[in-house]
């Protein structure tokens, strides 16, 4: 009897439990698409507002347009054949690979060392701090006004304090040897104080327990700063230096307002090339195709970069 009542409850809690896994099954085929309802916001503006002005604009750096009954006419890779034919392209190409090549390092390298002195424990850091994010507060426009006074070959203040030191007034921004390196310090002066701020947040993330402990064997600064510092702070920098080769990738305010892209073409970055093309000479089969080359150009450097600064190195 007892035998009997024992299966019984087997045989039922059986049964049970496969209707309850056959309701759970069912229920999870009902909700499996509810994961994907929470991310499709966020994958709707992934594909307006960066997957369509990428196709947008490989497709119209294929078309050129009729000025005699304004349509456009599919051209496929004329636009490129031009831009590859031309010198003024190249020479925009050089002088953007030139102007990244220097501003790049020497941002990330202003930039930590400003975090590192932000997170430092001298007196009155807050003050420093808040000095530290004047230039990002200034706009563009008038970051660029004030710098092109100051640079100015008759009554800039910098070619003043030059003489003051028995040395020449210089061109600067009038200058085809001197007037990108100009835009290279406009541009630090801009920046380097923003992308700090990343840096220095990092900075404090870093366990202090990590420095304690390096103290007690004797380590220097400086095997402090390689052992501990630099691996700890991998990702922030990796942000960083992706996000500074994006910015100055586009940069062409400073050109566009300070240089028009001269002297002799010697600022005539591709982005300025791009917009002169698209506003000046309404072409913008030629500006699109520049800009297309210019997003294959950033991926590649972008790639390289977190090949060289991933966290395991």
């Amino acid at each position: 009897m007892v035998i009997t009542l024992v299966s019984h409850v087997i045989r039922t809690n059986s049964k049970n439990r496969k209707k309850s896994g056959e309701i759970t099954m069912v229920m999870d085929k009902k909700n499996k698409w509810i994961p994907y309802l929470f991310i499709l916001p966020a994958l709707v503006g992934l594909l307006l507002f960066k997957i369509y002005p990428i196709i947008s604009s490989i497709i119209q750096s294929m078309q050129e347009l009729n000025f005699l009954d304004q349509t456009l006419n599919f051209v496929w890779f004329d636009n490129y054949v031009a831009l590859f034919n031309d010198p003024v392209f190249w020479n925009s190409l050089k002088v953007t690979l030139w102007f990244n090549l220097i501003i790049i390092p020497l941002q990330v390298i202003l930039a930590f060392g400003l975090a590192l002195l932000l997170n430092s424990g001298i007196k009155h850091i807050g003050f420093f701090r808040g000095i530290n994010f004047i230039p990002v507060a200034v706009s563009v426009p008038t970051a660029a006004i004030l710098w092109n006074i100051m640079l100015s070959p008759e009554q800039g203040v910098v070619n003043s304090i030059l003489v003051v030191f028995g040395l020449d007034p210089q061109p600067f921004l009038h200058s085809s040897s001197q007037a990108l390196f100009s835009i290279i310090v406009i541009a630090s002066w801009k920046g380097v104080g923003y992308w700090a701020l990343f840096l220095l947040a990092g900075l404090q993330e870093v366990s202090p327990s990590l420095y304690e402990a390096s103290d007690i064997d004797g380590a220097s600064k400086w095997k402090k700063f390689i052992s501990i510092t630099y691996p700890m702070m991998k990702r922030p920098l990796t942000f960083v230096v992706v996000s500074l080769t994006v910015a100055n990738m586009v940069l062409f305010a400073p050109m566009y307002m300070l240089t028009d892209g001269g002297p002799s073409q010697s600022t005539n970055v591709l982005m300025l090339e791009s917009y002169n093309s698209a506003f000046q000479y309404s072409d913008m089969g030629r500006a699109t195709a520049i800009v297309v080359i210019m997003i294959l150009i950033t991926t590649i450097i972008i790639a390289i970069e977190f090949r060289l600064l991933r966290a395991d190195h």
